[in-house]
């Protein structure tokens, strides 16, 4: 038997002759539709095909040696930012005393009038400003207080500042400078007492080890007595009544590593890791405590392409190269973003002790004693969370697709083709009969 017969044999398509055909306007309607719904179909296995997912995953984060930015935002409207000092330690002994780099300090207008930006300073580490201009051979006194080891000159206090740190290292109080040479030269007492009607805004960007730690912003210089960490409150709580000082303060963000893009913004719901923005706290007391118990938790936006350890490994080596402010967004919109998300709960109590009689919990008892000020204590959790894309179907998935809806559709066209084909004949019959 020739090979063009057998292949006959196998034919499941067989046809009928053109003369046996019957073509009919129902028929014809019928198949319009179906292609209509055949389009529309396809391209909805087309947009299924095309959609991009996040998928959210929970590992345990293997990160070691890393860093960690934290972005802030707040405002203190009743205390001036010549008072302020931030301060940043970690459980790995790292205390960052007195962090002023990469945070400016905007002075503001009092709160009765409105709270203006009057000016904005960056300011920078150990600054050597003020002594510029003194002579070579200037050797200020310290009075009476071991010289600190950051001073320009070693075994002298030529700046108002040096003095204060002098004193803050014999923990000695300063207030406002009277009588110290350098204080006088530099006005420190007259620009005090000129602040002590204006507020304060810090902001900026800090960045940390990526372990336990807390920082704060608390009034007066910052110095460590032995194990303790200790503020110079003489100025806080010496101030006039008419301009007394609280802790009033709104948080307009704080976040731990970078805000998304524009771009990023759908792999997140609107309240991504910032519980905190927009948070309002008010007091009339100036001995008032503030803490903020912050869990934070890493997170990892992964675009198509890319996976947990190639994220992790392009971030990592090239951190140190990363200026402040961009850590863990360095890849851009199209790469990959390592950031934080956080929970976070609240204590607030007043520094003279007592109860919680006005707010309703009498059975609460607060200590007495502590620094006035903003307490951040942020923990690690040993979770990582990945939100990494993908899409839900492959090519061949889409290719099945499309040959099921053109099968279906037109198994279901003929049917109902047929159906109504066998009603007309049907109807035809009854009339001629």
């Amino acid at each position: 038997m020739p090979i063009k017969s057998r292949f006959t044999r196998l034919d499941a398509f067989t046809k009928t002759v053109e003369d046996a055909r019957v073509r009919t306007t129902s028929g014809g309607i019928v198949t319009i539709a179906s292609l209509l719904v055949i389009l529309y179909l396809v391209w909805g296995e087309w947009t299924d095909y095309r959609k991009v997912l996040v998928q959210p995953e929970l590992i345990v984060d293997k990160g070691r040696g890393e860093k960690m930015e934290i972005h802030l935002n707040i405002t203190f409207p009743r205390i001036p930012c010549e008072l302020l000092t931030l301060d940043v330690m970690d459980v790995s002994g790292e205390q960052q005393t007195g962090v002023v780099h990469g945070v400016n300090k905007v002075r503001l207008s009092p709160y009765t009038e409105g709270s203006k930006v009057i000016d904005t300073t960056a300011l920078q580490l150990h600054a050597e400003e003020s002594a510029a201009h003194l002579d070579p051979e200037y050797c200020g006194s310290c009075y009476s207080a071991p010289a600190p080891p950051t001073a320009i000159k070693p075994g002298c206090c030529n700046t108002c500042d040096e003095v204060r740190e002098a004193y803050a290292t014999n923990s000695w109080a300063f207030g406002r400078g009277d009588g110290v040479e350098q204080c006088e030269r530099e006005g420190y007492g007259t620009r005090l007492d000129e602040q002590r009607k204006e507020g304060c805004r810090i902001e900026g960007n800090i960045r940390v080890n990526k372990v336990v730690g807390n920082f704060h912003i608390a009034p007066g210089r910052s110095f460590s007595n032995g194990n303790m960490h200790v503020h110079d409150l003489e100025n806080f709580f010496n101030s006039p009544a008419e301009t007394a000082h609280t802790f009033t303060h709104e948080i307009h963000s704080l976040r731990f590593g970078p805000q998304l893009t524009n771009i990023a913004s759908k792999w997140s719901d609107h309240h991504h890791s910032n519980p905190l923005d927009g948070h309002l706290e008010t007091t009339e007391q100036p001995a008032f405590n503030y803490m903020y118990f912050v869990k934070v938790v890493s997170t990892s936006y992964l675009p198509l392409g890319w996976d947990e350890e190639r994220s992790s490994k392009e971030h990592s080596s090239i951190s140190d190269l990363i200026p402040l402010g961009l850590h863990g967004k360095s890849m851009g919109d199209s790469g990959s973003i390592e950031t934080h998300q956080y929970s976070v709960t609240s204590h607030k109590r007043s520094l003279s002790g007592g109860t919680d009689a006005a707010e309703g919990h009498k059975e609460r008892l607060h200590a007495y004693g502590g620094i006035p000020g903003v307490f951040f204590s942020y923990d690690i959790s040993p979770m990582k969370v990945i939100n990494r894309e993908a899409r839900p179907k492959t090519f061949a998935s889409f290719l099945t697709g499309v040959c099921a809806v053109i099968g279906g559709t037109l198994t279901v066209a003929a049917a109902i083709d047929r159906g109504l084909y066998e009603g007309n004949m049907r109807l035809k019959k009854l009339h001629q009969g």
